[in-house]
């Protein structure tokens, strides 16, 4: 087993769904509700999250070749889309756009209580938890380290972070009233700063295998 890898698939993932900024999210979309619900609805969005993830990480690759896509290529795509996001985490402009993905959730009536839905599968499982920055991350990292043991380290990894954001999401009131708003946005901020480098390094190797850098 790769230590080295799987911490830097763990961080990678970590730093992409970033449970800390979903928490406040989540307190806002079950608010009002008994902490019982509130668990089951986290246990769902987690469970849903992790089926999307798993998915693309055993045919991710697959689904690429199929269409004529080549991992390096790919790569290079992937790494210019986790940067967009760092840019985005930087700016404020991610929690922007998770905060107004939520709020049509809840104008198109899927947050509705009245009519006895939850925000479980949309929008917490995807696309908050599970969306385009993690899908892709998995089929890269699944692409870097090719194998049995690479794929069984990206999936622990996968579930080792769905697991934090399950965790997180039982703390909601709790974190919200610890950091506060301003904590939050200092601690987004710095992993914005870290997935801005790795997303670097994604680009580099897919240049790398082109010939293009050394």
């Amino acid at each position: 087993m790769d230590t080295a890898f799987f911490v830097t698939a763990f961080v990678t993932l970590f730093v992409i769904i970033d449970p800390i900024g979903l928490t406040p999210l989540f307190a806002a979309l079950t608010q009002g509700m008994g902490a019982r619900e509130r668990r089951a609805i986290a246990l769902r969005a987690s469970l849903v999250a992790a089926g999307v993830l798993a998915l693309f990480s055993l045919f991710g690759e697959a689904v690429l070749g199929f269409v004529g896509i080549s991992m390096p290529a790919f790569r290079i795509a992937g790494g210019v889309l986790l940067f967009l996001t760092a840019l985005e985490m930087l700016f404020e402009k991610r929690s922007k756009r998770r905060s107004d993905q939520a709020q049509e959730g809840e104008e198109s009536g899927a947050l509705s209580h009245d009519d006895e839905s939850d925000p479980s599968v949309f929008p917490l499982g995807i696309p908050l938890i599970a969306g385009p920055g993690s899908i892709a991350t998995v089929i890269l990292l699944s692409g870097q380290q090719a194998g049995f043991w690479g794929l069984v380290q990206v999936l622990g990894a996968a579930f080792a972070v769905l697991g934090a954001v399950f965790a997180m999401f039982l703390t909601a009131g709790l974190l919200e009233r610890a950091i506060g708003k301003t904590g939050i946005n200092v601690v987004t901020r710095l992993l914005g700063m870290l997935l801005a480098a790795l997303a670097a390094q994604f680009v580099l190797e897919g240049l790398r295998d082109f010939g293009f850098a050394a």
